[in-house]
């Protein structure tokens, strides 16, 4: 049979990536640089904090949040305690650093661009196939442009989960702000509001439980990365399962999974708690 000649699609995306360390390694140098400044400052001022007072904050700060469900609140405490037992806070400390410093990334970059997106068709087309793109990439070919821009460590773990999570919050912000009754917008022209009060003062305020629902999720996706990322050097506990599983130790692998189930949880309560009670204003 005739074979057809390949498009060089390889080829191409090798040159984009030539260029882009030839004329951008100051930037991507110093993206490194911050993050790396980032992530252990913040990982050194949970670590100063002694296990115990960290875990007492916690619980009151879900105490607060879950408007005082003194079930969740003694639940989280318990897990979290479970976590310093096994041995693991210091590798839990690390993975919450970079999952909140990858989600915040996230979130800065996807609910502008979804915000752009609900107000422009144009814009939304031409996000749309970027998204679907994004979604159903396997998780691990994000680790390969993030490994040579980047390195080994955990700025290029960082910046693969942000590539990663970011996809359902933007998608929601779209969905959110497009979802809000065209009847409140159409008050809010009559009394002569500017896009910027309405943007701020009808469509985001209604649009917010969906935008929390994003939020939720791309939290959860980060957290799912963090066994992918460890595979080029990110740390904490998803390295603690990667050698559990090089060494075909089960015990270790199930009780670093187990911490960052229990982890998953408290961010996921914590962030649908949010929901109703921003919601309502």
């Amino acid at each position: 049979m005739m074979e057809l000649p390949k498009i060089p699609i390889g080829d191409a995306v090798e040159v984009i990536v030539d260029w882009i360390e030839t004329y951008f390694s100051w930037l991507l140098d110093a993206i490194s640089d911050g993050l790396n400044v980032l992530v252990n400052g913040f990982e050194d001022l949970l670590l100063a904090v002694p296990a115990p007072v960290l875990i007492a904050i916690t619980g009151v700060l879900v105490w607060f949040v879950t408007r005082h469900d003194i079930k969740m609140t003694i639940l989280t405490m318990l897990g979290l305690i479970l976590i310093w037992d096994l041995g693991l806070w210091e590798l839990s400390m690390l993975t919450v650093v970079l999952v909140i410093i990858a989600t915040i990334i996230a979130l800065a970059l996807s609910i502008p661009i979804g915000i752009a997106a609900a107000r422009s068709d144009t814009v939304n087309t031409i996000l749309r196939p970027f998204l679907d793109f994004m979604q159903t990439m396997p998780s691990f070919v994000y680790l390969i442009p993030a490994v040579i821009f980047f390195g080994l460590g955990s700025v290029p773990g960082i910046i693969a989960t942000v590539i990663f999570a970011m996809p359902p919050a933007l998608r929601l912000t779209t969905l959110g702000i497009r979802q809000v009754p065209v009847e409140l917008i159409e008050v809010a022209d009559a009394f002569g509001a500017t896009p910027r009060q309405k943007l701020f003062k009808v469509q985001l305020p209604v649009a917010l439980p969906t935008i929390m629902a994003g939020i939720n999720q791309c939290i959860m996706l980060a957290l799912s990365m963090t066994v992918i990322a460890s595979m080029i050097g990110a740390g904490g506990l998803g390295y603690q399962v990667l050698v559990g599983i090089q060494r075909v130790d089960i015990g270790m692998g199930f009780e670093a999974g187990l911490a960052i189930v229990i982890l998953a949880i408290i961010f996921d309560r914590i962030t649908q708690n949010l929901v109703p009670k921003y919601g309502k204003k």
